[in-house]
């Protein structure tokens, strides 16, 4: 029994100790803060977006009548000239149509030829029909007669020449379907796309066909972007943009925010607005249709005073200055002089996603702000459990 008493005592002993260690290394243990120093740079402000690199000026060029490519000229890649022949549909189908068109023109001068001397004849009759009549020879039913068949003969004069315009009409639309079939290149430029092939047949029935896609000047691109609503209001035009391509991921191109687009695209609930990038292509480096990573800089500070946005998010841990942190308002950072940390109000400017200006406040150049603290009270407190229990057993 007196053993029990002892090893109990022991125990009782130790469990006290281990107790009284835990509070005092607790209670004791001294926080340490990593910090920055508030410097002077340049800072800029950014908005990145996607966007689809398209030539300035892209021309569809198309069929507007249905027929078979006989011959193609131009190929992808091929460098055309305004005026240039690309492509010939077969044209005998509107060889024919003119040749049929011409016939029922000269077959319509024949029937005006033939309803003048009808009507000439006609004229004649009623003059010699009604000189009878004033003398009393004939009756008025002859001369009835001879007045309707001098009118009807008169209509038939006009109804053939209109016939003649509706086949000059005809003959005009039937060789303009006849130079439809040579395809010409209605600007200088560069073919892109090329989408028929020799023998193939074209409809233009219900929508004009497309054979050729032609870009017209590939020295001068433009990106199309979509920015997002939230950050549409600071793009304005003129701004600086630069932006990368995977073929050249090494290179940065540079343009000018050109154009911002009004209506809205909607994707998925996703509201974003067109923004079109300028950019000159000297090289040729940048084709059609390359996807571009685009930072569009909507401000930005020369030798501007500014901070590590970490400075902006460190909150400090327990009960340091609790009641100093409940009366401050608005942004603010950590300021470590002497061991020691105390909060100093910031007016914040533009930021570029690592660093914020720094507009008011009694930061200046050099002091040093808190941006993260390397106390870990929680598992210096679980490193003395697993010593106790050790230590119990």
């Amino acid at each position: 029994m007196f053993k029990k008493m002892i090893i109990f005592a022991i125990a009782l002993a130790a469990v006290g100790f281990a107790a009284w260690f835990f509070l005092v290394k607790e209670n004791n243990q001294e926080v340490k803060y990593k910090t920055a120093k508030v410097e002077r740079g340049d800072i800029e402000s950014e908005v990145s977006a996607t966007g689809t690199i398209n030539a300035v000026v892209t021309v569809q060029v198309g069929s507007q009548i249905s027929g078979t490519i006989k011959e193609l000229y131009a190929d992808f890649n091929s460098v055309v000239k305004k005026g240039q022949v690309v492509a010939i549909l077969d044209p005998k189908t509107f060889i024919a149509q003119r040749d049929q068109a011409k016939a029922n023109l000269i077959n319509a001068g024949a029937n005006v030829e033939r309803a003048k001397a009808d009507l000439f004849d006609k004229k004649r009759r009623f003059d010699r029909v009604t000189k009878l009549y004033n003398e009393g020879l004939i009756a008025s039913s002859e001369r009835d007669s001879a007045e309707a068949a001098y009118l009807s003969s008169e209509a038939q004069l006009k109804s053939t020449d209109a016939q003649v315009e509706q086949y000059k009409a005809m003959l005009e639309l039937a060789e303009v379907n006849l130079e439809y079939t040579i395809i010409k290149s209605p600007v200088d430029g560069i073919v892109i796309s090329r989408n028929v092939d020799t023998g193939q047949t074209v409809a233009a029935s219900f929508q004009t066909p497309t054979l050729f896609t032609i870009a017209r000047d590939l020295t001068k691109m433009q990106v199309n972007t979509n920015v997002d609503e939230a950050d549409i209001g600071t793009v304005q035009m003129g701004q600086d943009a630069q932006f990368t391509v995977d073929a050249y991921p090494e290179l940065v191109f540079k343009g000018i925010v050109t154009q911002i687009r009004n209506a809205p695209v909607i994707i998925q609930n996703v509201v974003t607005y067109d923004v079109i990038i300028d950019v000159d292509n000297k090289e040729l480096k940048l084709k059609p249709g390359m996807t571009a990573n685009v930072s569009i800089i909507t401000s930005s500070r020369d030798n501007a005073l500014k901070m590590p946005n970490a400075a902006l998010r460190f909150k400090p841990d327990g009960e340091i200055n609790q009641k100093t942190v409940k009366q401050e308002k608005g942004a603010k950072v950590w300021l470590l002089q002497n061991g020691q940390i105390k909060p100093v109000a910031v007016k914040t400017g533009i930021s570029d996603g690592s660093y914020t200006e720094v507009v008011e406040g009694e930061l200046k150049e050099g002091d040093m702000v808190v941006v993260e603290s390397s106390a870990k009270k929680s598992e210096s407190g679980k490193a003395g459990v697993p010593g106790f229990h050790r230590f119990i057993r």
